[in-house]
């Protein structure tokens, strides 16, 4: 009897999940009714919460959800979406497991079509992507649509533009996911990196159900930096042939000085203009540096070898224990 997990990470979602969980009932008795051999289970993760999403959490798995068994795990403290998607992964189960999100942005009724690709086509995983941005600020669409272009022309990995989470996965893709124990994780990154076979299912936009979006510009803007440092060393190289070329330049330059002094002799004219390579060059070093910092810093935390979270409390206590690894 194949069993399907449900991973859905959580952070200050009082209000959306019980919308949640309402969709996501029709959608597993949808289910059941075509497969009735299947079965299912729900991971929910609690990522810090301020709010009383815990508490909606302990009421849900203390209740009935269309005969799927309810577990969660709390973290300590807000340790981001990345550790609370590895932390359901590791909890899952399932022959097939399913990340989504609890703000019903990805549709649980999608899943009976997920399920049927996976059963009648030759692929490891459907993933969603969506088709529009109605509802989302331009500047925010603007700058998604230019950083999916610049990282998969400047990295390996391949992701798609407007691909979400939202992604229903054989068992082997989900044990290939979890064999790559970095600390730095960019999932949309990783699902490209560990490759086997996706079929994309386009679906339009959908507005949160309620609450608002955790995810700030300068957030999403921090986020994929990270993800160009974990999949490209481009930057390096950019910072090496800038080096490079600014070295070409100032050649060039000195033999222009050389020149005029020699045919008019007049070396202290252009000093505004020295004044302003100087400092241009001085900013580009800077860069530069701030560049090999970022991989310097990624390497750093590696290297600590501390767990991305760390468990406070969980519906039920089985022998991994409580620290997260």
């Amino acid at each position: 009897m194949p069993l399907i997990s449900l991973v859905v990470p959580c952070y200050n979602e009082e209000e959306s999940l019980p919308a949640f969980f309402e969709e996501a009932r029709r959608a597993m008795a949808s289910m059941e009714a075509e497969w009735p051999d299947l079965r299912f289970e729900v991971v929910l993760v609690d990522d810090g919460s301020s709010d009383g999403t815990l508490g909606v959490m302990r009421a849900v798995a203390a209740g009935d959800v269309a005969g799927a068994e309810v577990r969660w795990v709390s973290f300590s403290r807000n340790f981001g979406k990345e550790a609370a998607l590895l932390a359901g992964l590791r909890e899952a189960r399932g022959d097939y497991v399913a990340t989504m999100d609890a703000d019903l942005q990805d549709p649980p009724a999608l899943l009976p079509e997920m399920y049927r690709i996976l059963q009648e086509g030759d692929c490891d995983n459907v993933a969603t992507r969506r088709v529009d941005r109605v509802g989302e600020p331009v500047v925010r669409s603007a700058c998604a649509r230019m950083f999916y272009k610049l990282i998969n022309r400047i990295s390996s990995a391949d992701i798609v533009d407007g691909a979400r989470d939202y992604r229903l996965m054989r068992r082997r893709m989900v044990d290939g996911i979890l064999s790559l124990g970095e600390y730095n994780r960019f999932s949309k990154g990783i699902y490209g990196w560990v490759g086997f076979k996706t079929h994309w299912l386009p679906f339009e936009n959908v507005e949160r159900v309620a609450g608002e979006t955790k995810w700030s510009f300068w957030g999403l803007l921090r986020y994929s930096l990270e993800g160009i440092v974990a999949f490209s060393t481009a930057p390096l190289s950019v910072a090496s042939l800038s080096g490079i070329v600014l070295c070409l330049v100032s050649l060039v330059f000195a033999l222009v000085i050389v020149v005029r002094t020699l045919l008019f002799g007049d070396p202290v004219a252009g000093w505004p203009s020295l004044a302003c390579i100087v400092l241009f060059v001085g900013g580009l070093q800077l860069f530069c540096l701030g560049i090999m910092g970022q991989y310097l810093a990624a390497t750093y935390l590696e290297a600590k070898g501390r767990p991305l979270y760390l468990v406070r409390e969980r519906s039920d206590d089985d022998a991994r224990g409580d620290d997260g690894v």
